[in-house]
């Protein structure tokens, strides 16, 4: 039986954990030949159609997400169409709620798989290559978590039965079944999550699952003895055990060449032991991500999140004093009780961390999360359509809503460009910076902010902020912003930012440049320089008091990113 495992990502880079590890547990039945295909979301759905009816497979099996959904059921109707006799499964979070009105109104899809897939989709596989058909229902409706067709009926099997042993699963790693040259590859230490968030699929799991030590360390050491350039464990809450987190990290600092760690942990679980280990990570080597969603306890109260807030801040502080670790802080606006002054608040604190990224999300009320009965309870308006994001609450309406989804793309440009540190310095002396944030959008209204090159957001920004300090500030401000963008982008002659340009005559580009002492020079690369006087030393505070020279070098190198230096 030909097969094909596939699925749509929202990004190229991504790469899929759960078609490898389905392959790897089917891999080895009788008359099985396997392909897994991943292809985006971005990709024409004509295309796609074409691509997958040319592998001619008996079986076509989608995992389903909240971006995928809705272009996966139109090209398994079209596959329906035109191979009648496909068999077409569905998996994954967005198939697993709701799963009787999806097959009622889809009739292209034979089966749904629950949940975890790799045993349920063995079993409907073992039973499919039977020969013999008679009985068949019967033998289905005693497969764990399976969805499927009897006659005119939707029929399953167990719902909810035991949870896997997670070492009992093959590794897809060890199988030589992951696409490892995508520059991001996920892996999992352990399946489930210890808190039991509204608005989060993880709480309706129960517990935590952990793979074996040997499990674990037999697959990291592939990956990083394989220089994997980007390793994002998917884990829900990584430290859930502290002790258990410690020997994984020794084990990546001992072992680990070039590759980059993403996990998402639980600050305020970090033991004294975790914070003293992590000391002595190097630079980008880990990455944290870390949700708050909240600086209110009465709202996360209310959403079963149980989080120390004071010990997260506190975390949070010491691993940006004294580690190399990038921080990623996350805010969920839409959590009930907090308002629009609220939300700021919580954006405010958050960004007094000064964490590496701070990304905002308006909530979303995903099907089967417990989210969905307090909506209900508390009239929750949000879209029927995935990723069924909110559209307004009793603390928030739609034009808060608006107003936020704008501050958090505000937030991913400026992250993308730096930061911006210099310019938000100038203007935090007369704003909080979560109020400049909200200035900005309500002067962005309903400006397209996607496709932007670095420099026109740094003429955005300083279009936006331009209100925000008094007028003898203005030069000082545009200022800032320039230092930023030198920081981000070489600037180039004709391609400068509109609010620099007419200073042109003030910009010189040296003719030899030296490069400052322990700066060793490119081997094959090139060197360019770029001097300019600023306002003021931009490294120091920006006060506006002492005028400063300074020389960008920006000296790129084969296989290497762009480095840039200030003397």
């Amino acid at each position: 039986m030909k097969l094909l495992l596939a699925t749509l990502h929202a990004k190229y880079a991504h790469s899929s954990l759960a078609l490898p590890s389905l392959a790897a547990s089917c891999q080895n039945l009788p008359g099985v030949s396997l392909s897994i295909r991943e292809w985006t979301v971005h990709d024409p759905r004509e295309y796609l159609l074409r691509l997958v009816m040319a592998e001619e497979a008996k079986l076509v099996a989608f995992s389903c997400y909240i971006w995928n959904i809705e272009q996966t059921l139109k090209i398994v109707s079209d596959i329906k169409k035109l191979a009648p006799e496909t068999i077409i499964v569905l998996g994954g979070p967005e198939v697993s709620f709701g799963i009787f009105d999806c097959m009622q109104q889809h009739g292209s899809v034979d089966y749904i798989v629950k949940g975890e897939g790799e045993v349920t989709f063995r079993a409907l596989l073992s039973e499919l290559l039977q020969p013999d058909s008679s009985g068949r229902t019967e033998r289905l409706a005693q497969i764990d978590n399976l969805f499927f067709r009897d006659k005119e009926e939707i029929a399953s099997g167990p719902v909810g039965g035991g949870t896997v042993k997670l070492d009992s699963l093959p590794s897809p790693f060890a199988a030589g079944l992951v696409d490892r040259s995508k520059p991001l590859t996920y892996y999992e230490t352990s399946r489930g999550c210890p808190f039991s968030c509204a608005f989060c699929l993880s709480s309706v799991e129960g517990g935590v699952r952990s793979y074996s030590r040997e499990r674990i360390e037999l697959d990291l050491l592939l990956l990083m003895e394989n220089n994997t350039p980007q390793i994002k464990l998917v884990d829900r809450t990584f430290n859930y055990d502290a002790r258990r987190a410690n020997r994984i990290w020794e084990f990546i600092l001992e072992h680990n060449r070039t590759s980059r760690f993403h996990f998402e942990i639980a600050a305020d679980l970090l033991t004294e032991d975790n914070l003293e280990l992590l000391t002595r990570v190097p630079e980008h080597c880990f990455h944290f991500e870390i949700g708050v969603q909240s600086t209110s306890a009465t709202t996360l109260a209310q959403v079963g999140r149980n989080a120390d807030l004071s010990r997260i801040f506190a975390a949070v502080a010491r691993l940006k004093s004294d580690t190399n670790i990038e921080l990623h802080l996350d805010l969920v606006a839409g959590l009930p009780g907090e308002d629009y002054a609220g939300f700021l608040d919580s954006l405010q604190m958050v960004a007094q961390a000064k964490p590496d990224m701070l990304q905002v999300e308006p909530l979303k009320v995903l099907k089967g999360a417990p989210m969905r009965k307090i909506a209900a309870r508390e009239q929750y308006l949000f879209s029927e359509a995935p990723p069924y994001t909110i559209l307004a609450n009793p603390w928030l309406d739609f034009a808060d809503i608006c107003r936020i989804e704008t501050i958090g793309r505000l937030l991913d440009l400026i992250t993308k460009n730096g930061q911006m540190a210099a310019t938000f310095a100038v203007l935090e002396e007369h704003h909080r910076f979560a109020d400049t944030l909200d200035r900005m959008a309500r002067q962005v209204g309903n400006d397209n902010l996607y496709s932007l090159s670095s420099r026109r957001v740094f003429e955005l920004v300083a279009r936006l902020t331009e209100s925000q300090v008094p007028p003898e500030q203005h030069p000082l401000l545009l200022d800032a912003l320039f230092f930023d963008y030198c920081h981000t982008e070489m600037p180039m002659m004709g391609k400068l930012p509109d609010f620099i340009a007419t200073r042109q005559p003030h910009c010189c580009w040296p003719g030899r440049i030296d490069l400052p002492e322990g700066i060793p020079a490119p081997v094959g690369g090139r060197i360019k320089a770029f001097r300019y006087t600023f306002a003021n030393d931009f490294r120091e505070r920006a006060t506006g008091s002492t005028p400063q020279e300074m020389t960008f070098i920006y000296i790129s190198q084969s296989g290497e990113g762009l480095r840039i230096v200030v003397a």
